[in-house]
């Protein structure tokens, strides 16, 4: 299975984070953000977890909502270089912008979602770079074509200042009703829309940048950084996987008594509503999750370790053996002892 299977409709957790920051200094409340599955902020703190494309585009119709149409413009002012982690670095450290720009496309998966694409095309003294996106929603679509070239062009002026400024920039999506705002970011009133593509064109970036030192071992690890985030990444946990990782650490902590929802409600940082509400969406219950749960844990530990069906019991939040016992027989039809003697 190739890379681009495996990454398929995810982004990094980089962009993900990013983006929150967006939303949170836009005044996008933290109640809407815990409804959109795979943005648990405190997970996205892992480099190589993949969030859900379709997590972020619902982000972005809450940012699209709390700023209008140019949201793209403003989330891109808030993201400051490192954010998209190696991938700002692959445009800034190349030799040349054009170097810079076919090192972000071609390591593009490390930060975004695989059917996404970028170029960068030279023609004599101009340089095109390019972004071409997945189409969602007309209104987000086009905030979306904005922030990505309004951060490659940031990433642009930090290396060259001035020079990288465009003298043309084509998007794809309608115009918005005023677009002040993009010349004001851009530079430029030589912006047009219904376009082919999204693109901005430079004239020869590299003039102000003439004999500027450069590190070819640098560009060389950077390389190979870029691409072990790629091979080493892997998904976030579902909805699912997280309530039941957080029922287990409830039950870590309980201490032999019984656990009880307001407790894993407040390990993933939601009200106890709105976990009963998730559930029933999902057409389950506390009860059948905490089953489920105890359950699996449960044949764990008579599978994998020796210890007295007492401490089993305390484990999983009962108060002696015998509860433990009447639930096995549930669960399996056998008792504790005879699932351990054939496991």
């Amino acid at each position: 299975m190739t890379h681009v299977d495996l990454h398929r409709d995810t982004v990094s957790s980089h962009i993900a984070r990013s983006l929150l920051d967006a939303a949170t200094q836009a005044g996008v409340t933290g109640y809407e953000v815990t409804s959109i599955d795979g943005l648990r902020r405190d997970l996205l703190d892992d480099d190589r977890l993949r969030v859900p494309t379709v997590a972020l585009h619902r982000l972005w119709e809450l940012l699209h909502a709390a700023e209008g149409p140019d949201a793209g413009v403003r989330a891109a002012a808030t993201s400051e270089r490192g954010q998209l982690h190696v991938w700002d670095y692959l445009i800034v450290g190349a030799t040349t912008l054009a170097d810079g720009f076919t090192d972000a496309a071609r390591f593009a998966i490390a930060m975004t979602d695989p059917a996404v694409t970028f170029t960068a095309a030279e023609d004599g003294t101009r340089l095109t770079v390019g972004y071409q996106g997945i189409p969602y929603d007309e209104g987000v679509d086009g905030v979306i074509n904005e922030y990505a070239l309004t951060v490659m062009l940031r990433r642009a002026r930090e290396a060259r200042g001035a020079a990288a400024d465009p003298v043309r920039v084509e998007f794809s999506h309608s115009p918005p009703k005023n677009h002040g705002y993009l010349t004001e970011a851009f530079g430029t009133s030589n912006i047009h829309f219904r376009q082919p593509h999204n693109s901005f064109t430079m004239l020869d970036p590299e003039r102000a940048q003439q004999g500027r030192s450069h590190d070819p071992e640098l560009r060389r690890i950077m390389h190979l950084y870029a691409q072990s985030i790629i091979d080493t990444a892997r998904p976030l946990p579902t909805w699912t996987e997280m309530f039941h990782g957080a029922i287990r650490e409830t039950l870590a902590d309980s201490q032999s008594r019984a656990i009880c929802i307001e407790e894993v409600a407040r390990r993933l940082s939601v009200s106890t509503r709105t976990l009963q509400r998730r559930l029933a969406d999902q057409g389950t219950s506390w009860r059948e999750e905490l089953e489920v749960v105890r359950y699996q844990h449960a044949k764990s530990l008579l599978r994998d370790t020796q210890l007295p069906l007492q401490s089993i019991a305390g484990r999983l939040g009962y108060s002696d053996h015998r509860t433990l016992r009447r639930a096995f027989q549930r669960w399996t039809g056998q008792s504790p002892n005879d699932y351990r003697r054939t496991a």
